[in-house]
C-alpha cells in the first residue's frame, strides 16, 4: 500500500510550472490554479490539464467548451494563491477579453486559447484536453512549483 503523504512528497521533487486556467461561467469569468498542465500533441496542437473532482469549479471547467491556460509569470504568485482559493481570484483583478468575449489574464509568460477536444477520467481528477486555437508568449519569466512552494528561476 502506498503512503499518500510520502507519495505527494515524492511528486513534489518534480519541478512544474504553474498555470491559471480560466473560462466563462454563468456568473462571469472564473479561474483555477493548476500545475497539472502538459503539452500533448503538435499536430493537432493539443494541451491537457487536470482539475480535481473535489473542486467546486470542477464541473464548470468540465462542461466548458472553451478555456484559456495561462502560464503564470514570476510576478503572479499572489494571483496564483488567490485562484487556488477562489474562482474569482483577486478582488482587484481586471479581466481582459478577446474578440470572442473570452476572459483572460494579462502579464503571464504564455497564454493558450483552447477549444475543448476531449476529457477523460483520471482518478480523483479529470483530464481535460484542449485544442489550441491561438497562443501568445511574453518575455516574463515563468513561475515554478517545487516541494509545495512557489519558486522563481
Amino acid at each position: 500500500m502506498i503512503d499518500l503523504d510520502e507519495f505527494r512528497f515524492a511528486l513534489g521533487k518534480y519541478v512544474t510550472g504553474i498555470t491559471i486556467v480560466t473560462c466563462n461561467s454563468e456568473n462571469g469569468p472564473i479561474g483555477i490554479t493548476a500545475n497539472s498542465f502538459s503539452s500533448l500533441s503538435l499536430s493537432p496542437p493539443l494541451v491537457l490539464w487536470a482539475p480535481a473532482k473535489a473542486s467546486k469549479r470542477h464541473n464548470t471547467f468540465l462542461e466548458a467548451k472553451k478555456f484559456i491556460v495561462h502560464i503564470a509569470s514570476e510576478n503572479q504568485i499572489e494571483l496564483c494563491k488567490s485562484f487556488s482559493k477562489s474562482a474569482n481570484g483577486e478582488s482587484e483583478l481586471i479581466w481582459a477579453y478577446n474578440d470572442e468575449g473570452d476572459a483572460f489574464i494579462e502579464n503571464c509568460s504564455a497564454r493558450f486559447e483552447c477549444i475543448k477536444y476531449n476529457h477523460f477520467d483520471g482518478g480523483d481528477h479529470s483530464i481535460i484536453v484542449g485544442e489550441v486555437k491561438k497562443f501568445e508568449t511574453t518575455d516574463h519569466k515563468p513561475l515554478l512549483y517545487l516541494g509545495g512552494n512557489y519558486q522563481k528561476l
